[in-house]
């Protein structure tokens, strides 16, 4: 009823449904406009997570900003006269760029012990490196030997120095965030042309001091303007590649122009109005669904192979008939298993609406809103335009049968037991593989060597110590007790004088600090973790001063008290919340260490902190990009592992419902299960982590590559109806629908391929993963398919 209604309404009006196409076409088309991309870290965060909160309070409450990192690495040695000019020249240009709060150089280091000064004289007026009289090795040694400053600002063969660019706090977007959400995301649409505008300015900066020795750029704000370089680079990228492989598809299968300007027309409507439709909902595009335009081209084309392949076989068998006649033939015959491939795929794109990730969460509803448009498309402007050509027009020349379909037949028919080892031996290594199976978010790995990203964040890594910050809060008990020592040295008498009515002083008592420094000295032990940095690093530091005498509790409160504020606000602020009576240990993981597992590692410091150090579970926090990144892959992972459950369930229910056997349900699906599972299986046995995009691989896959055995069932059940013959019936369908399957799998396949040359690693595990994933679904459904029906005989009793 339905198809007859669509052959009434669409096929009996091709002027109509095409005037109709067209003004989609203009809509959509004017609606692409809006179209945007967004590459920042927001878009791989888990919306609602606690430790997003969290980490934003903490930053506020120690004064973090935003900020760029340069590795300085001169030729000449780094305290050499021309390597501190040229340093200062950096600093200054850079300085005077008018959105840069700060820059913090070597040579912005206060030496406390560089100078023969008093202790007080030493705090209140301190000199740098490039203060005048002041001794540049002495201060060079200092900086080296300092708790704070080495493999901070400078690595520890004196190199490499990191230049810090503090970024100005824009006051607008905090006003806009207590608006509307329209105005806050238009401001962001423009922060990122800002953002890139900086980005280049500073790069144009760097290039004029390509000569002294090696700069690199880093820090989240050029990560995120790079991400948004190599999103617009994969769509266009992508999209041409894949277009021109399925025009060169096309050509090999059809070799006669209309039927490549017929299929390319559906592909090319269907992306315009998709982007029309995303510009329109205000839909960003990230790097997760950046290869969406290449997605639908691959899946659009598959549709519009076998609509075009099933049109001339039955031309061929019908060469008296009209046009419009095989074209009501061939869209009758069609238009269910098309459906449900169309519906298999968008449960598969569907099950990523649970991760609880909102790019993946949009890639799922925009790969599902773009197979309906797809479908749409597909089955109103490909019959239209045959409508409107001739039958010459459509006519090609018969070719011989496929020699690939026609050997994986006869595989199919004699060699069973070759069939059911192969598949055997593919469940034993899958389970095998699966049962290793990791995920993890090495961020430095999502790169190629060659970018800039990976340069910048490896240097960093080695000789900065590393990149991925965490922050670990440590709480202390709220208590009136005041432990004051008796020993105080000459220097801070009168201090303690002055400020006997001064409370602050009282907060550091012996246990907070003898705490702060016991969970410093285990975190620095970590081998997977770099700088750590702390209060403890500036009671060392106070030590040294100090002659080497350790400091007594009611000294470092007076201490805290008399330090210029400059001095306190950049090295003891960030350190201490005397307000909120907790202090904060900073540390960065080396994000390149090959053996370093982020789950692990997080788990084994909560542990340790309870268990060895002795606090309770109130009294101390992890927080930092490092635990939000695992949040979001662990989320990842138990969810794709269990939305694959439904997405098999789903598939097995519409196979029920399509063809009315649990047998031939069961039949079906299992080919596609094998291929998918056996995929994991091979990223175990690897030792490849799951990473954002590869997690979901399997749920894809099999929802991709059912469609082939819906298309092979649907036509083996007509076949067989007219012969009643098992074997003729797999030769017939492997030399029909077998042909058009291998076509658009060979599509898909090499589709996938074209996702190598991204500059974004997941991606390019994505194509090579999926890509052999539906060779394999292809392969197993033109010979363990045929072979499970020709055993289990779903329908029914052949003719002798």
């Amino acid at each position: 009823m339905f198809v007859h209604l669509y052959q009434k309404t669409v096929l009996r009006n091709p002027k109509a449904i095409l005037l109709l196409l067209i003004i989609a076409l203009i809509v959509f088309g004017f609606f692409s406009k809006n179209f945007r991309l967004d590459a920042s870290s927001d878009t791989l965060l888990i919306e609602g997570d606690p430790d997003l909160k969290y980490l934003k309070e903490v930053n506020e409450r120690y004064g973090t900003k935003e900020f760029l990192v340069l590795t300085y690495t001169p030729k000449e040695p780094m305290i050499s006269e021309n390597s501190i000019n040229n340093l200062l020249s950096l600093k200054y240009k850079i300085q005077s760029l008018k959105w840069v709060h700060s820059v913090i150089t070597l040579l912005d280091v206060p030496l406390l012990n560089s100078t023969d000064k008093t202790l007080t004289e030493r705090l209140q007026n301190f000199s740098t490196l490039k203060s005048e009289g002041i001794d540049k090795k002495r201060g060079f040694k200092e900086i080296l030997d300092s708790p704070v400053f080495r493999n901070f600002v400078i690595s520890e063969d004196g190199k490499t120095t990191g230049i810090i660019v503090n970024i100005k706090k824009n006051e607008k977007l905090e006003e806009l965030k207590l608006k509307n959400k329209k105005e806050v995301e238009n401001y962001k649409d423009e922060l990122k042309k800002t953002n890139h505008e900086n980005i280049v300015q500073i790069r144009e900066i760097i290039k004029t001091y390509e000569n002294i020795g090696k700069i690199h750029l880093g820090g989240i704000p050029m990560i995120a303007d790079d991400m948004m370089s190599f999103i617009k680079n994969d769509i266009l990228v992508f999209g041409i590649g894949v277009l021109l492989f399925i025009i060169t598809t096309l050509w090999f299968v059809f070799k006669k122009l209309i039927w490549i300007i017929v299929p390319i027309s559906s592909c090319f409507v269907s992306v315009l109005i998709m982007t029309g439709f995303l510009g329109l909902l205000g839909w960003k595009v990230t790097v997760i669904s950046s290869n969406f335009i290449a997605l639908m081209l691959i899946l659009t084309m598959a549709m519009n192979i076998h609509m075009s392949t099933r049109f001339l076989q039955l031309k061929k068998n019908n060469s008296n008939l009209k046009n419009s006649e095989i074209i009501s033939m061939t869209v009758s015959k069609m238009f269910w298993p098309i459906i449900y491939t169309v519906l298999t795929t968008i449960c598969a794109f569907l099950s990523l609406i649970f991760s609880n990730i909102k790019p993946i969460i949009d890639f799922g509803w925009m790969m599902t809103f773009g197979l309906i448009i797809s479908f749409i498309v597909t089955f109103t402007l490909l019959p239209t335009l045959l409508n409107f050509l001739s039958n010459e027009k459509t006519e090609i020349k018969e070719e011989n049968k496929s020699k690939i379909t026609s050997f994986l037949g006869k595989i199919s028919i004699n060699n069973g037991k070759t069939i059911f080892s192969i598949t055997l031996i593919a469940i034993i290594l899958s389970i095998l593989g699966i049962s290793r199976l990791e995920v993890e978010n090495s961020f430095i790995n999502y790169f190629s060597k060659k970018t800039e990203i990976y340069k910048g964040m490896k240097l960093i890594d080695e000789k900065l110590g590393g990149t991925t910050p965490l922050e670990i809060i440590l709480k202390f008990p709220d208590t009136k007790k005041i432990v004051q020592e008796n020993e105080e040295d000459e220097e801070f008498t009168d201090w303690g004088e002055e400020d006997d009515q001064n409370d602050e002083k009282y907060w550091f008592t012996k246990d907070k600090i003898d705490l702060i420094k016991k969970v410093h000295n285990y975190l620095d032990a970590l081998p997977q973790i770099g700088k750590v940095l702390s209060f403890s690093s500036i009671i060392e530091v106070a030590t040294q001063l100090n002659n080497g005498k350790e400091l007594g509790t009611l000294e470092m409160g007076v201490l805290y008290n008399k330090i210029p504020n400059s001095i306190k606000k950049e090295i003891i602020d960030p350190y201490i919340s005397v307000k909120d009576n907790e202090a904060r240990i900073s540390l960065r993981i080396k994000d390149s260490e090959k053996n370093l597992r982020r789950n692990e590692l997080i788990n084994k410091i909560n542990y340790d902190l309870e268990n060895e150090i002795g606090l309770k579970k109130d009294e101390f926090k992890l927080a930092g990009v490092l635990i939000l990144f695992n949040n979001l892959l662990q989320s990842l992972f138990k969810s794709q592992i269990l939305t694959l459950g439904f997405v098999m369930i789903g598939i097995f229910l519409m196979f029920l419902i399509l063809f009315k056997n649990i047998k031939l349900s069961l039949i079906g699906v299992i080919p596609n299960f094998v291929a998918a599972f056996f995929i994991l299986g091979i990223i175990g046995l690897l030792e490849i982590p799951l990473d954002m995009m590869t997690i979901t691989i399997a749920a894809i896959t099999i929802g991709i590559a059912v469609d082939n055995s819906i298309h092979y069932i649907y036509r083996f059940k007509e076949e067989f109806k007219q012969n009643k013959k098992y074997e003729k019936t797999i030769k017939l369908c492997h030399s029909t629908v077998g042909v058009a399957i291998l076509n658009t799998s060979i599509t898909i396949v090499f589709g996938f391929s074209i996702l190598v040359l991204s500059n974004f690693i997941p991606t390019i595990y994505f194509g090579i993963f999926t890509g052999i994933a539906m060779l394999l679904a292809m392969i197993s459904v033109l010979t363990l398919l045929p072979k499970l029906i020709l055993i289990i005989k779903p329908f029914g009793i052949e003719n002798n």
